[in-house]
């Protein structure tokens, strides 16, 4: 309701005729490091124009967290953003308070340029207009103000040539540094697609690598004449350190922890043995382990098949964390279902011996946590088959030995 306001108090564009000095500019927000989305940082694009008293920022970055089913939605893909015109002063306003830096770059567009471009924002951000399906990768805050531009720019608009080595997950990488659990996270929730090589114009879906690609960009006009893109360059907000702080490094890293728990399984598996299964222990925290890994597999499934996220599909996280453990964790506590849970075991070992074995062939970077967490699910399963087999063939032998007594009293 307040954004409708808000568009509301904008004039129609039948009645804003922009002067031929009006400035259009890109607006690059640096990252918030307060919420994780907000660690990819922003764009926006500004319409100012002195002679009419038009000074409104153009922003693609707004949901509604009050949709029905938003998070099941947000989930899916399935996240509508809204675009929405706000007076400059509350959108530095608001960044301000929040630490970051904006830095804006004048473009370099005909006075017929700025006027089409400024025409064709206004219409895009009616209330009937404004809605589009968010994706993090190909369609988002600084992909939909990059494709304004080069649409309503009289020529073809060229970007200088970056590292050619980079994929979607290194650029991820670089936004998420010093936060390795975000890292972790996000490693496993998007497959191997994330790590092809993208090029110049795909890396523009983080707004630093759009901001530096407009600096250096040209505007190829008719055969002969060239022009940058940029006309000037300038912080318009300094970056605030106390607002805005980084956090510092966290102990127990993805990394850290996953080898505490591979310890912990060791030192669990050896009870079990010495025990001699005669212990709840054992089955309590193999309940624990793999719920969780069934758990976490739910959401790979609900990613890899039934949403609209891009490069989550194949996924090969999913060979450790798949929904067959959290079943499987039910049958642990079913005596019924002994031959059910060494089924299991037996093919989750293998499985996890592949994986493990065939680790540096998979075609996915996958962190290094992986590898621990992996070993502490196999060795429970590799332990359990141990301890079945083992209380198979005692109560074989025992049975075997009552049959032999009774026949022996028989005679």
């Amino acid at each position: 309701m307040l954004l409708l306001v808000i568009l509301c108090t904008i004039p129609s564009p039948a009645q804003m005729q922009l002067n031929d000095n009006a400035k259009i500019s890109l607006l690059t927000a640096s990252p918030w490091y307060a919420v994780v989305y907000g660690f990819f940082g922003h764009t926006a694009i500004r319409v100012l124009d002195d002679s009419t008293g038009v000074d409104v920022v153009y922003n693609y970055g707004y949901f509604d967290t009050s949709q029905p089913h938003f998070l099941y939605n947000f989930v899916r893909g399935k996240t509508d953003y809204i675009l929405g015109g706000i007076p400059f002063d509350s959108f530095i306003n608001e960044y301000g308070y929040k630490g970051q830096q904006v830095t804006e770059q004048e473009l370099n567009l005909s006075p017929a340029e700025k006027q089409q471009l400024y025409q064709a924002l206004f219409i895009n951000a009616l209330p009937e207009n404004c809605g589009y399906r968010y994706n993090y990768f190909y369609d988002n805050c600084a992909t939909r103000p990059r494709d304004m531009v080069e649409k309503y720019t009289d020529g073809r608009i060229e970007y200088p040539a970056t590292t050619p080595t980079q994929s979607y997950r290194d650029l991820v990488h670089e936004c998420v540094d010093g936060y390795p659990w975000f890292r972790f996270g996000i490693d496993l929730l998007i497959g191997s697609s994330a790590d092809s090589t993208i090029n110049v114009r795909t890396k523009m879906f983080i707004p630093a690598y759009l901001m530096d690609s407009f600096e250096g960009a040209i505007i190829q006009r008719g055969d002969s004449l060239t022009e940058p893109l940029v006309k000037n360059s300038e912080i318009i907000l300094p970056f605030d350190k106390e607002k805005n702080k980084r956090e510092e490094g966290v102990v127990f890293t993805p990394l850290l922890t996953a080898f505490v728990l591979l310890f912990l399984t060791i030192l669990i598996s050896m009870i079990q043995v010495v025990k001699m299964n005669q212990t709840k222990l054992t089955r309590l925290y193999d309940t624990i382990l793999f719920a969780i890994a069934g758990l976490a597999g739910i959401i790979l499934l609900v990613l890899m098949y039934f949403s609209e996220h891009p490069a989550t599909n194949p996924n090969w996280n999913f060979v450790w964390l798949n929904p067959f453990a959290l079943i499987a964790a039910f049958f642990f506590w079913m005596k019924s279902a002994n031959k059910a849970v060494y089924f299991y075991h037996f093919i989750n070992f293998a499985l996890l011996m592949l994986f493990l074995l065939l680790w540096w062939l998979i075609p996915q970077q996958l962190p290094w946590a992986t590898i621990p967490f992996s070993m502490s699910l196999c060795l429970r399963s590799g332990t359990n088959i141990y301890m079945l087999r083992k209380r198979r063939l005692k109560n074989r032998q025992f049975t075997t030995s009552r049959h032999l007594k009774a026949g022996w009293g028989g005679l």
